[in-house]
């Protein structure tokens, strides 16, 4: 498949991500969308941060069968809001299973899933959830290292609850993002967060971090 091809999926992606309000933050799997492999596992450790917001993410990734992983997530964000800051409590589950490997016609990985997130505060409550799709392609530069650049959708339905008002809204964000291994045993990842009308957050973040498969 051509370049001009290959830009071409990550694209219609991107176009995808109209704006629209939402009233929380992208969790993420923080990776291309291979799952990890059967019986394997993935420690991450991500920073993320605004204007707005600056938080710490850990992240915990295993397969019990092949093609599928489980993600769970946890940390804590700094949120600025209208009202005051808020140290948010966060926790994220999502799963995933590969419908489209690469071969010789087609060189990205395509994975379908779903994702939950909850984020708790004083008078602060979010609920998230929704199913999601991401694509991915690995290059290979020899050895051990590789760069896996990705792009993933969420359609994100969400519920919050803020001091006495109650927000019920539908969004689509969007991470663009590159899974680069630097060795066997760890992977550095740099993602852009496009969260364009999210009422409780800028509209993009920055988030980056170490990943240790084991």
């Amino acid at each position: 498949m051509s370049v001009r091809s290959n830009l071409v999926v990550f694209a219609f992606l991107a176009c995808a991500a109209c704006p629209a309000p939402a009233a929380a933050q992208v969790f993420g799997q923080f990776s291309g969308a291979e799952p990890v492999p059967y019986n394997a596992r993935l420690l991450g450790a991500y920073l993320l941060s605004s204007d707005e917001v600056l938080g710490a993410l850990g992240q915990l990734r295993m397969s019990l069968y092949p093609g599928v992983d489980f993600g769970f997530q946890t940390g804590l964000s700094r949120l600025n809001l209208d009202g005051g800051d808020r140290t948010v409590v966060r926790f994220g589950a999502d799963v995933r299973t590969a419908v489209r490997t690469p071969d010789e016609s087609f060189p990205f990985t395509v994975s379908l899933g779903g994702a939950i997130g909850v984020e708790n505060s004083d008078e602060f409550s979010v609920l998230t959830l929704g199913p999601q799709v991401m694509v991915s392609r690995t290059y290979d530069f020899g050895g051990s290292r590789t760069i896996t650049p990705y792009a993933g959708l969420l359609l994100a339905f969400s519920r919050a609850d803020i001091d006495d008002r109650e927000i019920s809204d539908i969004a689509f964000p969007l991470r663009l993002g590159g899974d680069f291994q630097v060795a066997p045993s760890m992977r550095i990842v740099l993602e852009l967060q496009l969260t364009a009308g999210n009422d409780l957050s800028d509209d993009f973040q920055l988030a980056a971090g170490a990943q240790f498969p084991f």
